[in-house]
């Protein structure tokens, strides 16, 4: 199973990257992972139907569930690192609230770089409307970023522990 992983995920990284690549230089043609022309309308009719009915929980509900997916496939990315993280600790024998108190740090420090991200995110979007241009752009960057992991993960694994 850890092979199948091992060889998985950077396959379907290179597979994902490439893709957003293709999209920089042939948008819209082919197979791709943008969300169709043909879908938006109802995305955004949806959208704005949250927004207007002014109801906080539903929104929120929302937001924690986009966030628990997003975490969860991060998390899939990066096993790695909690797995020999908490191994490490295990083999300290520290005192159980001290060994706790590392868990919690750990955690804190995972939670905080994506709630960074996050607060970036939201605070560039709420300025300015992401262009077509801006969209071609995020496409290559984000794939050339996953292209180079994948790379890392088939080539020299090691560099990533």
């Amino acid at each position: 199973m850890l092979d199948v992983t091992r060889l998985g995920l950077p396959l379907f990284t290179l597979a994902i990257g490439g893709l957003n690549v293709k999209d920089f230089f042939a948008w819209k043609q082919g197979i791709s992972l943008s969300i169709p022309d043909s879908a938006k309308p109802g995305l955004y009719a949806r959208m704005r139907a949250v927004l207007a009915a002014g109801r906080l929980l539903p929104a929120m509900i929302a937001v924690a569930t986009l966030a628990v997916l997003v975490n969860f496939i991060e998390l899939l990315c990066t096993a790695g690192f909690p797995a020999i993280y908490t191994a490490i600790l295990a083999q300290q024998n520290l005192h159980p609230l001290a060994y706790y108190a590392y868990l919690a740090l750990y955690i804190v420090g995972y939670i905080a770089d994506d709630s960074l991200m996050v607060a970036i995110a939201v605070i560039a979007l709420s300025n300015r409307k992401l262009t077509e241009c801006s969209g071609w752009w995020l496409k290559l960057i984000s794939g050339a970023v996953m292209l180079g992991l994948a790379c890392v993960l088939i080539l020299q694994p090691e560099l990533l522990i």
